[in-house]
């Protein structure tokens, strides 16, 4: 959480955001409950004060055998303790709402994060790679799917339920494929392969800033603290949770997961086929840095040019674009979509994100190092999404798709596919 002093320095800001944000969180109520807070503990404090000088009074007089002197004492000590009950019960009342609001303030958003309501409000920053030109009627991704052999839907929601699926024969050697090339990319740019829990406690999810304002987006497990989260960069940040780390660089950290999502609220072409889908397989990029919002800033540039560099090995038409305000979540200071072309929607569709979380997250998560100073401070986090499959698989399929019902397979796929150059009916 943001520190309260910076809280009271920053209010208006701070409320801008929440507004912009869509989060509904009240700073000057916060700062009222504070100033309540901060006077019951004073009065707290003098109370606890007086009980206890009281209560050495009595003893000193009874143990001189003054008992009908200490009586009084004894009577101011009790009726103190009494009052004392009442404020103490009234402190923690405000403690509690105080943390509850506290948990509600958003991180600042950068200077240049563009305006706006929502996705259709974020700003284009760059394309790249020419969009096809099929000499026939393009078939979508399911179309494909089915005609291959290497994706089946009616038997997903069979086994579990709407926006399931299975991925079988070639299918899954793609679904494998992307991602194992997405791991290469990031180990040679020096990231260091994580194998992690994505069942985790509550207090994973609070610390990471995924809670509270996106509990209705996470599947939990009934009657225990544990929930099935939608990204690794809750367990990879948490994996320093708690800790002074030594940061002779930056901390690069990937995993290749499972990962779940409610997607509450999604509707339309999003949840046909593969677009949104409960369970789904992610290559997540964490960096944790000193802080130092020009080092992050340029970190932010380096994780998102390790996603475009996999768009490129894929052979895939993207672009990049700056999110706006409305489109962000709580956490995020500032954050990059990458968008890949989908012939079926006619439109680019949201492959990819990165986000520069600034001191945001290490604060909840408690994730600090000393400068050179040998003062502790907070660390930056920032994390993106290197590939996301299946969805990954939506353009890879329709934009490689041929007239004789094939699948081109880019170059840098080939190795992990038995050196296939196409996909065909029956294949594998």
């Amino acid at each position: 959480m943001l520190d309260m002093a910076y809280i009271r320095e920053n209010g208006e800001r701070l409320q801008r955001t929440a507004d912009g944000k869509g989060i509904a969180l009240s700073v000057a109520e916060l700062i009222e409950r504070d100033d309540r807070r901060r006077e019951l503990l004073r009065e707290v404090e003098r109370l606890r004060g007086e009980r206890n000088r009281l209560s050495e009074l009595v003893g000193r007089l009874l143990k001189q055998g003054a008992a009908e002197e200490a009586e009084p004492a004894r009577k101011e000590a009790q009726a103190t303790n009494d009052e004392l009950g009442v404020l103490e019960a009234e402190l923690a009342e405000v403690e509690a709402s105080c943390r509850k609001l506290m948990q509600l303030v958003p991180n600042p958003v950068s200077a240049d994060t563009p305006e706006g309501k929502s996705d259709a409000d974020n700003v284009e920053v760059k394309r790249v790679g020419e969009l096809p030109s099929f000499e026939f009627e393009p078939l979508s991704h399911v179309e494909l799917g089915e005609k291959l052999g290497i994706v089946d839907l009616p038997r997903g929601v069979k086994i579990g339920g709407a926006r399931q699926y299975v991925l079988k024969g070639a299918g899954w050697h793609l679904h494998r494929a992307v991602q194992q090339l997405a791991m290469d990319v990031l180990e040679s740019r020096g990231f260091t392969p994580l194998d992690v829990p994505m069942m985790v406690r509550g207090e994973a999810l609070l610390n990471t800033g995924f809670f509270p304002t996106g509990e209705d987006q996470v599947f939990a497990i009934a009657e225990e603290d544990r929930y099935l989260v939608g990204t690794s960069e809750v367990s990879l940040v948490s994996y320093l949770a708690g800790e002074i780390v030594e940061l002779d660089g930056p901390i690069r950290l990937a995993a290749a997961t499972a990962c779940f999502r409610r997607e509450i609220g999604s509707s339309g072409r999003d949840v046909h086929g593969l677009y949104r889908v409960h369970q789904f397989s992610k290559v997540e990029q964490v960096v944790v840095c000193e802080n130092d919002p020009e080092l992050s800033e340029r970190l932010l540039q380096e994780i998102t040019d390790n996603a475009e560099r996999i768009l490129q090995l894929l052979e895939l038409p993207y672009r990049i674009v700056a999110v706006c305000i409305g489109d962000m979540s709580q956490k995020t200071h500032k954050q990059y979509d990458i968008e890949t072309w989908m012939p079926s929607r006619q439109a680019y569709g949201e492959t990819h994100s990165a986000s520069n979380l600034l001191d945001f997250q290490a604060r909840r998560a408690n994730i600090r190092y000393r400068d050179g100073a040998g003062k502790l401070r907070y660390c930056h986090t920032l994390n993106n999404t290197a590939i996301a499959t299946p969805r990954i698989l939506i353009p890879l399929l329709e934009n490689h798709q041929r007239e004789d019902g094939s699948v081109y397979v880019p170059q840098a796929l080939r190795p992990y596919l038995g050196g296939r150059d196409e996909l065909r009916p029956l294949d594998f």
